[in-house]
Parts: structure tokens; sequence; C-alpha cells
């Protein structure tokens, strides 16, 4: 049904309140068509995220409140119980990212959500980057041609807020979700090494090469141990290279002069790179948070073009446990 058609508006509910929990609540009461009846943390409101809503104490607690669909901000460990429950009592249900602690439990939930005909997705708040929404879609429309390489940089100092994972399920998580969802094809391939500086048990740097179904090859940096922050992404093919800033919302195309080059057919298949025009592109800089909710309550309308699916979040936990397998045994894996 269109927003249009419907006379009420979502009711939606929110379980973990934290650093991530805050934002959503934000953004879900600000969403057209939607009102945010129920909040749910077991250690309270920390941030004072839900103003007037009673914190009630568990996912079963926030199901009784008669939700349409939920949002988990947990910590990953408990995404599975939270998920499978919200399944089981048919709640659409938008969970952060990673989709789960490993590959099982995200199978698990990825089924219960499959079986139950329920919409299901993963936030991976960097797909919806304005940088990168309109990088996918000029790649789709063919601006890049063939695409040949794939490169992301996500570099920067060392967050408090870490716990319970190293850098590769918390960072490059999103840069192998996006690479994935840029090139439109999974990944077939890591061979990744890491390293901890740090002093703890999980990593906090790792270098990947990786390579997608396609064909396209991939490298990514991911580190918590750089002076200053990067957040980079650049897609190079047969017509140029588009170079997308995250950090600051930029995407710049740089042409590849010799691909324009009118040869006969022969001579075609590879015309040869020099350097062309360059432009940065003017963009609309919506918050990624917002657009991330605005595609997820649209989905439950109907329209889940722009959602991160729970299959699509269980081949990235799938990639992870890839990296880290490959990091440890200092082998390529095949996915």
């Amino acid at each position: 049904m269109s927003m249009l058609g419907r006379k009420k508006p979502l009711r939606a509910g929110l379980i973990g309140l934290g650093m991530m929990g805050r934002h959503h609540a934000r953004n879900l009461r600000a969403l057209e068509g939607v009102e945010l009846v129920a909040a749910a943390d077991a250690h309270g409101d920390p941030h004072g995220a839900a103003p007037g809503l009673e914190v009630l104490p568990d996912v079963d607690a926030l199901i009784a409140a008669g939700i349409d669909y939920a949002v988990v901000a947990v910590p990953t460990q408990f995404h599975r119980d939270v998920a499978i429950a919200l399944a089981e009592a048919g709640v659409h249900t938008l969970v952060e990212k990673p989709l789960a602690f490993d590959i099982g439990e995200a199978e698990e939930i990825t089924a219960a959500f499959e079986k139950a005909d329920l919409v299901g997705a993963v936030g991976y708040i960097e797909r919806y980057n304005p940088a990168l929404q309109e990088m996918r879609r000029r790649i789709a429309d063919g601006q890049l041609g063939e695409i040949y390489q794939i490169v992301t940089r996500r570099q920067g100092g060392f967050p408090a807020r870490i716990a319970d994972v190293g850098v590769v399920k918390d960072l490059a998580t999103h840069d192998l979700d996006l690479t994935a969802w840029v090139a439109q094809s999974p990944y077939a391939s890591v061979a990744a090494t890491s390293t901890r500086r740090s002093g703890r048990e999980d990593e906090d740097m790792v270098s990947v090469a990786g390579r997608l179904e396609d064909g396209t090859i991939t490298n990514h940096l991911v580190n918590w141990l750089t002076p200053f922050k990067e957040r980079v992404t650049v897609v190079t093919g047969e017509k140029g290279a588009l170079v997308g800033d995250t950090l600051n919302a930029d995407l710049t195309f740089h042409a590849n002069a010799d691909a324009a080059t009118n040869l006969w057919e022969s001579m075609a298949s590879f015309r040869g790179v020099s350097e062309g025009d360059s432009i940065t592109y003017a963009l609309q800089r919506h918050e990624p948070l917002a657009t991330e909710h605005r595609a997820f309550r649209d989905a439950i309308n109907g329209d889940p073009s722009n959602i991160v699916t729970m299959r699509e979040g269980l081949h990235t936990v799938r990639t992870v446990e890839a990296v880290l397998e490959s990091a440890e045994n200092a082998k390529v894996v095949e996915l």
C-alpha cells in the first residue's frame, strides 16, 4: 500500500537505546507516516532518547505494545534472539549491522524472516551516504562502462565505544557491503592480512584484497591507528573513475579521455587510458540514517528497492568470516 493510501501511520518500536539507538529514536520521531510508540532497553534510557515513552524491559514487552515494525539496536550478541522473537511475532524488522554475530545466527535470522514473508533489513548506513547513492546510480547508468577495480580506505583514530569486536567486524563490514552493492556483485574470494598494535585481543588494522563474482578486483585498507580520518571509495572502470568521499559527501568523476576516442571496431577492445576532464558533483546532503529509515518505511509500504536485505547482510557476514579466516591462516579464502 502506498503512503497516500495508508490512513494510519505505521507503529514503530525500538529496542536498544545506546549510542546508535538514540539516533534511531530521533529519526523515527521525525519520519513521516511513522509513529514511534514503544522503546525497550534493559538498562533504561541513558541518553534521554525516548522522552514521553515508558522504557520497556525486553523484546516481548515491545511486541506486546502492538507494533508494525521494529528497529533492533542492541549489542550484536543479542541480535539473534531479539530478531527471531520479532519474526515469530510477525513484525517487520531493521537490524543494526552486522546482521548477527556469526554465519549460523545470520542464516537463522534470514531464514526466519523469509519464511514469514516479512520485510527484514540490515542497517548498513554507509550505503545511504549521498556520495555512494549517487555513485551507484551513475555506475548502473553506465557512466564508467565495465568496472575493473574498487578500492576503499576507512582509517582513523581508536573509538572509545568499541568493546567486543575488532576492526573487521566493526568497520570493514561497511566496505564489504558497499563494494558488493555498488558493483551489484557478491564476493568470490578474499585474502587478508591483519595486525594488533593497541594491546587488545582483536585486530585493529587490516588489509584485504578481494575478487567479486563478476571479476572486479577490490582492495580495502581499514584501521583504528591513523591520526586522521579517511573514508574514501574509488571505482575505476573503462571510461574513467568515480571517487566518493563519504566524510564530506563529495563525488568526483575523472574521465578516461582515451575511452571516448572513436576508433574502428578492431581497435576498440582497449583504447588506453589518459587523464580527461574532472567534475565534482553538487549533491543534496541528506542525513544517511534518515535516508535509511525512509527506505525501510517504503519497503514495508511495498517498495523494497533501496534496503539492505537480510540475504545481503548474510553474505557480508560470510565475507567478514572469510576475511578473518584468511588473516589468521595466511591463505586465500573462497566464498
